[in-house]
Parts: structure tokens; C-alpha cells; sequence
């Protein structure tokens, strides 16, 4: 096995290798430069690493990881669209860069591109990658829709909302690592447990995220802070400092959120202030703990190498860890 930094050096190379400028530029340059604006390369580093925990090489694994990564990228060109996002990872987004036609059509074909990259497995294994793939597309576009809806809706529950980013963001998560124990060609029971231990991750990661957009470092977060805010957004802080506050307090708060000026700054900063003085940022917090753990219980579960299971704790826990 190898360490996280590793995997990720060797997919960037492949992505190197396998994504190139071609004609019409018009199309590809959005795409190689939606590619390499940088990020975690979380998803593709769990795709190969699950495949050599469960005994096969990674190189087997690179284009479902390559795939997954596009999608990736894919559904970000769009959300920032949706979202009227100026910055990704601190650039400017592709609609920004180029136009809003440009990005639409450059993230269809890298949409189709990921597709593509499932051709080059056969059998059962090609199979059961694009049955994963197409149900987890499906269920990343509900998860934005329901975003989408929640920004307009009057009443969202923590519920509904722990839901929507199990659609948008969990689901991509745990399918990175079931796209490698199926590569490998791992049981049943073990390519389940994985694919559990990344969603209830994928939970934990994106309440973290949520939190990082308020509380964060911009300079380190590689977005806008408060944008979330600024997109009256009801994300795990707001909708736990509107049950965790009074009539008035949560009155303040929604009026706040209706409110669109154009310098929000003053409004981040006092919906900052309620998301604290509410107890909700440290609801949020212990909400990361809750996933966390659960998903480390899920990997308890999987019959692998015990020095494999301490990898994947150990990436699990410098995840919440993180700044970026």
C-alpha cells in the first residue's frame, strides 16, 4: 500500500497523460482547466486505494478513478453555475472565465467523457461500474435539485437536509471505494461495508465543508466565505440555529436570510455571530464527530488487512481534520 500523497501523484499523472487539448478548443480548455484548478483528489485516491486493499493493483483501477474525478468536476462547473459562484479552489469558476454556454456544454462532455472511461472494463465488472455510476449520477443530480429547492422552500428539516447531501455529495463518496473493491472483484459483504464507511463519511466531510464556508479561511478554503450566506443557503448551521433559538432570535435570522444587499458583508458577519451565540456551530461540530464515527464502525465491519482498515481511519480522521 501506498501512502495518500502517492495515489494522488500517480492519478495526476494518468490525468495528465489521458486528458489533452484537442479540437475544438472551445470545448476541451474549459475542461483542462476545470482539471487542473487543483482540490483534494479525494474520490480517485479512494478508487485506487480500495482496489490494492482488496488485493489488486491500482493501475487496474486509474480510468474508474479518472471517470469519477471527471463527474466530479462535472457537476461543480454546473453547481457554480447554478450557485453564480465567482471563485473555485480561489480561481475564477469556468462560467466566470469563459461564458455560461461555454461551461454547460464543456461539463455535458466531460459528463460523456466519464462515461466513455468505463468502456475499458469488460464483463461483470463493466457491468456492475456503470450500474453504480448511472444510479449514483441520478441520485448527486436529485441531491442538487433538492439544494436548489431548499433555497426557496419556507420550512427544511435537519432531516430533509442530512438526505440532501447524502444525495449530493456522500453517495460520489461511497462509490469511490465500491468502484474499487469491484475492480477487485471483493465479496459482497466487504464491497457493501465500503461503500457504507465512504458515504457515512461523505456525510461527516460535507457538514465540514458547510462549516469551513462560515467559519473558514478564505485563503486556505479556496472559496468565497460566507457563500453559503450570501445564497440564503439552509445548510446544518442555519437550520439548527433556527431550532436551537428563540422565537425572536429565529425570527432575526430568517428575516436576515431574505434579505439579498448588495455588500453582505455585514450580513455574514452578524448571521456568524447567531450561528455561535445559537450553540449551532458546535451542534454542527459534534454532527462531523457523530458521521465520523459511524462510518468507523462501518469500516470495523470489512474483512481486510488491519493495517489497511488503520489507513483508511487514519485518512477518515485527517479529513475532519482539514483547513481546505
Amino acid at each position: 500500500m501506498k501512502d495518500v500523497a502517492a495515489y494522488k501523484a500517480i492519478f495526476l499523472e494518468y490525468l495528465t497523460e489521458k486528458i489533452r487539448l484537442k479540437e475544438p478548443e472551445t470545448l476541451y480548455e474549459p475542461m483542462l482547466y476545470m482539471l487542473n484548478l487543483g482540490g483534494k483528489r479525494l474520490r480517485p485516491v479512494l478508487v485506487m486505494m480500495a482496489a490494492e486493499m482488496f488485493g489488486t493493483p491500482h493501475k487496474k483501477a486509474l480510468d474508474a478513478a479518472l471517470a469519477i474525478e471527471i463527474f466530479h468536476n462535472f457537476s461543480l462547473i454546473h453547481d457554480d453555475i447554478m450557485d453564480d459562484a465567482p471563485l473555485r479552489r480561489n480561481k475564477a469558476t469556468v462560467h466566470e472565465k469563459w461564458d455560461v454556454n461555454t461551461a454547460i456544454l464543456s461539463g455535458d462532455a466531460m459528463l460523456i467523457n466519464a462515461y466513455q472511461l468505463f468502456e475499458n472494463y469488460e464483463g461483470e465488472t463493466f457491468k456492475k461500474l456503470a450500474q453504480l455510476f448511472t444510479k449514483t449520477a441520478m441520485q448527486v443530480c436529485e441531491g442538487q435539485q433538492y439544494d436548489v429547492d431548499f433555497e426557496t422552500c419556507e420550512h427544511v428539516t435537519i432531516e430533509e437536509y442530512l438526505n440532501m447531501i447524502n444525495f449530493k455529495t456522500a453517495v460520489l463518496v461511497g462509490a469511490a471505494l465500491k468502484m474499487g473493491a469491484i475492480i477487485a472483484n471483493a465479496s459482497e459483504k466487504n464491497t457493501k461495508s465500503i461503500y457504507e464507511f465512504g458515504r457515512l463519511l461523505g456525510i461527516a466531510f460535507q457538514l465540514q465543508d458547510d462549516y469551513l464556508d462560515v467559519f473558514g479561511d478564505p485563503k486556505t478554503f479556496g472559496k468565497q466565505t460566507g457563500g453559503d450566506i450570501i445564497e440564503n443557503k439552509k445548510t446544518f448551521l442555519y437550520l439548527s440555529a433556527i431550532s436551537q433559538s428563540s422565537k425572536k432570535e429565529a425570527r432575526q435570522l430568517e428575516h436576515l436570510y431574505a434579505l439579498e444587499p448588495n455588500d453582505p458583508s455585514e450580513k455574514i458577519t452578524t448571521i456568524k455571530h447567531i450561528f455561535e451565540h445559537s450553540g449551532a456551530a458546535e451542534a454542527t461540530q459534534k454532527e462531523i464527530k457523530k458521521y465520523t464515527e459511524l462510518a468507523f464502525n462501518e469500516l470495523d465491519k470489512i474483512e481486510m488487512d488491519a493495517g489497511h482498515s488503520k489507513i483508511l481511519k487514519e485518512f477518515g480522521e485527517n479529513l475532519m481534520k482539514r483547513r481546505v
